[in-house]
C-alpha cells in the first residue's frame, strides 16, 4: 500500500501531487475559482455547484476525492456515452507492488483516469499519473491535477533545463515506486500517438534510468518495476480532430494547436461517444529485461527494451469490429470480413464522414478524402501492429 506518510524531499515539491496533509487547504482555494466552477457546470449539469463544494470541502485526501468525487463522475460519464469499461490481465499483477504502468495513450484525460477507476474498484490503491505542463494553461488546473493524483512533467525549455528537469522527474518516479510504494502511469511516448501506430519513445526510457545512476541502466529500470498496458478504443471521439490537426500540418508544417485546441480535446474526449474501452494489463518485464546483454551497447539496449515495451502492448490490443473493418478498407481487402456485416461496414463509413463533418473549418472534397483516409488508418493500426506481433 502507498505510504503517504514518507517525506517528500524538497526537490520534488514543485512537481509531486499535493500532500494530504495539504489537501483541504489547497481545495478551499480550488473551489473559489469561477473557472472551476464554470467547467463543473458543463460536466456535472445535473449538480448544483454549492452542493457539490460542500462535499469537495468535506475531504482531506486524495483518495477521498477519487472515491468520492472521480469514481461516480466515471460511472456515469461511461452510461452516458454508452462506454463500456473492461480489463484484462490484472491477475497478473502482485497486489503487494507498486509499479510503472507504461501504456499507448488515446485520450488527454481518461486514459489514466479510467485506469486509476479501475485499480480502486480492484481494491488496489490508484496510481499517480504525468501530466505535462503543456496542459496545465491556468494555474487552477495545476491545482486540481495534482489534488488528483498527479505530478508534472516539466515541457518545452532550454537545453539544459530539459536535462534538469528529465533528471528531477525520474528521480521522483524511482522515489515514489521505492519510497512512497505508489504506483504511476506514464505514457509510452510524448504526447497522444494521433494515428495510433504505437511506438514506445527511446528518449523516455532513457529518461527512466536518470533517477538511478549509480546502478546499472538495466538495473535502474529494474527498480521502476515497468508493466505496460494496452488500452483499447472501439470509436475515438477525438479522431476527427486528429485528422485535422494531420490537415493542417500537411497544410503548413509550422502549424501549432493552441491552448483553446487542447481544452477542445480534453471536452470531446471526456463527452464524446467511445463505445467498448478495454485495459489489457501485461506482466512486469523485468524478467525480460534481465535476457538483455550486459555488454550490448546503450543504443541497442534501449532500442530493445523499447521492443519489448512494444510488443506487449501490440499483442494485447483489443481488436473491435471498427478496427477490422477499417483495415479492410484501407487496404482494399475481404480479409476480415467474417469479422463483421455489410450493414456494419456501412454504418462505420457512415460515422467516419459525419464525425468529418464536424470539422469547423471549411474542407474541399480532397480534405475530406485525406482525412478520411488518415480516420482509416487510425483505426487500422492497431490490428495491423498485433498482426505483426504474433508473427
Amino acid at each position: 500500500m502507498e505510504d503517504e506518510n514518507v517525506k517528500m524531499p524538497m526537490e520534488y515539491s514543485d512537481i509531486c501531487p499535493i500532500a494530504d496533509k495539504d489537501f483541504h487547504n489547497e481545495m478551499t482555494i480550488l473551489v473559489q475559482e469561477p473557472m472551476f466552477q464554470q467547467i463543473v457546470g458543463v460536466l456535472l449539469p445535473d449538480y448544483k455547484y454549492s452542493q457539490l463544494k460542500h462535499v469537495l470541502l468535506s475531504l482531506n485526501s486524495k483518495r477521498e476525492f477519487q472515491l468520492k468525487i472521480m469514481a461516480p463522475f466515471l460511472e456515469g460519464l461511461f452510461a452516458k456515452t454508452g462506454t463500456s469499461l473492461s480489463t484484462s490481465g490484472l491477475d497478473l499483477l502482485d497486489r503487494e507492488n507498486p509499479y510503472m504502468f507504461i501504456t499507448n495513450h488515446r485520450d488527454i484525460v481518461l486514459d489514466s483516469a479510467q485506469l486509476g477507476y479501475t485499480l480502486i474498484k480492484e481494491g488496489l490503491d490508484s496510481c499517480e499519473i504525468a501530466i505535462g505542463n503543456n496542459l496545465l494553461i491556468y494555474d487552477w488546473i495545476t491545482k486540481l491535477v495534482r489534488l488528483n493524483k498527479s505530478f508534472i512533467v516539466k515541457r518545452n525549455l532550454g537545453r539544459i533545463q530539459t536535462m534538469a528537469a528529465a533528471i528531477q522527474l525520474s528521480g521522483y518516479m524511482h522515489f515514489a515506486i521505492t519510497q512512497k510504494h505508489a504506483s504511476i502511469w506514464i505514457a509510452q511516448r510524448e504526447g497522444r500517438c494521433k494515428d495510433s501506430n504505437d511506438r514506445t519513445q527511446e528518449s523516455l526510457i532513457k529518461m527512466l534510468a536518470y533517477g538511478r545512476r549509480d546502478v546499472s541502466f538495466i538495473e535502474s529500470l529494474k527498480e521502476l518495476n515497468i508493466a505496460p498496458i494496452a488500452i483499447s478504443y472501439e470509436y475515438d471521439p477525438n479522431d476527427y480532430l486528429k485528422a485535422k490537426e494531420f490537415l493542417m500540418k500537411s497544410k503548413n508544417p509550422n502549424w501549432r494547436k493552441s491552448p483553446q485546441d487542447d481544452l477542445i480535446s480534453m471536452k470531446t474526449g471526456i463527452m464524446g461517444h467511445k463505445g467498448q474501452v478495454h485495459y489489457s494489463f501485461t506482466p512486469c518485464i523485468n524478467e525480460e529485461l534481465d535476457k538483455i546483454p550486459d555488454d550490448l551497447d546503450r543504443f541497442l539496449t534501449v532500442d530493445r527494451v523499447c521492443a519489448i515495451i512494444d510488443r506487449a502492448i501490440h499483442e494485447n490490443y483489443k481488436i473491435f469490429k471498427t478496427n477490422y473493418i477499417a483495415h479492410d478498407i484501407l487496404f482494399d481487402d475481404h480479409r476480415f470480413e467474417d469479422k463483421y456485416t455489410p450493414e456494419e461496414r456501412e454504418a462505420f463509413t457512415k460515422y467516419l464522414s459525419s464525425q468529418i463533418d464536424k470539422t469547423d473549418i471549411k474542407l474541399s472534397e480532397f480534405d475530406r478524402f485525406y482525412m478520411y483516409n488518415k480516420m482509416l488508418q487510425m483505426y487500422s493500426n492497431p490490428l495491423t501492429n498485433q498482426l505483426e506481433a504474433l508473427k
